[in-house]
């Protein structure tokens, strides 16, 4: 990597890209964040665009449109080959814990399409964000005082998007971590009830979880996240519910040297941020 390396983040507008641009830029570097509606404009399912985007940049923050994606792995090795070309070194890729699905099996392929380009690759596995509840769809539950899910009694070690952002950022900028594949997890393994009594006592009124069956939720004309979107929210929370994701990493304190955010704090900044104050 040159010593003022330019970095591009696909998917830069987005929950986790947003962040590390932020992150990156004040830290000094050149960034480039990168979506369908950016100039240059990147598009996953418009390789035309991709060699602009990668001109004279050094590291690139991949995140696909879709792990789930029949095409995944042929868009990977073909992105792959054009980032090496363009003179590409390093790629941190977003990803998910493996486990013995088939889907997994496509991930590792499409991983493995980018060291096999050249690439000097760091994958980042992570589930639920914290900031699921305070920007994304679970934020209409928590104002209206109900969680209402289909993850039954399961827990997750919820990670902050913060600390993804932080770690994505050390990585696309010190190569002592390349080669590495690091899972990231909050520090505490918490129940859709135990979340919802931390956001009771951080709001001060009361959040109460209902879980649902699978297909109550997918029926579910009052959900709160889109409608076309509740098939993959039902697998994660299926995943959830039969306990898969009940397990906690050091590795955020592994790349940044401090613990990972736990959700109690991800509370009280939220609160003091207004997260859950009028519409968003």
């Amino acid at each position: 990597m040159t010593s003022n390396p330019t970095i591009l983040v696909t998917g830069g507008t987005g929950k986790t890209g947003k962040r590390i641009v932020e992150v990156l830029r004040r830290l000094g570097y050149s960034v480039r964040a990168a979506s369908r509606s950016t100039e240059p404009r990147f598009d996953w399912d418009d390789q035309a665009t991709w060699v602009d985007a990668l001109r004279d940049v050094d590291a690139v923050y991949v995140v696909a449109a879709s792990l789930s994606s029949s095409s995944l792995v042929d868009q990977m090795r073909a992105f792959g080959k054009t980032a090496k070309a363009q003179g590409v070194s390093t790629a941190v890729m977003a990803s998910v814990p493996l486990d013995d699905s088939e889907r997994s099996d496509v991930v590792k392929a499409a991983e493995q399409a980018l060291r096999d380009a050249g690439l000097d690759l760091t994958v980042l596995r992570f589930r639920w964000f914290q900031q699921t509840f305070s920007e994304d769809f679970l934020r209409t539950d928590v104002m209206a005082g109900k969680i209402r899910l289909p993850a039954g009694n399961g827990g997750e070690a919820f990670v902050s998007a913060d600390d993804i952002a932080e770690v994505a950022a050390t990585a696309l900028t010190n190569n002592a971590h390349a080669g590495r594949d690091y899972e990231l997890t909050g520090p505490r393994v918490l129940t859709f009830d135990a979340i919802a009594a931390e956001l009771s006592q951080g709001l001060g009124r009361s959040v109460t979880y209902e879980p649902l069956d699978v297909n109550e939720y997918l029926d579910d004309q009052e959900a709160s996240d889109p409608k076309e979107g509740r098939e993959t929210i039902a697998g994660l929370c299926q995943a959830v519910s039969e306990g898969h994701l009940e397990s906690t990493t050091d590795d955020v304190q592994i790349v940044l040297g401090r613990s990972a955010e736990d959700f109690r704090d991800f509370v009280h900044r939220a609160v003091s941020d207004g997260a859950w104050t009028g519409a968003k």
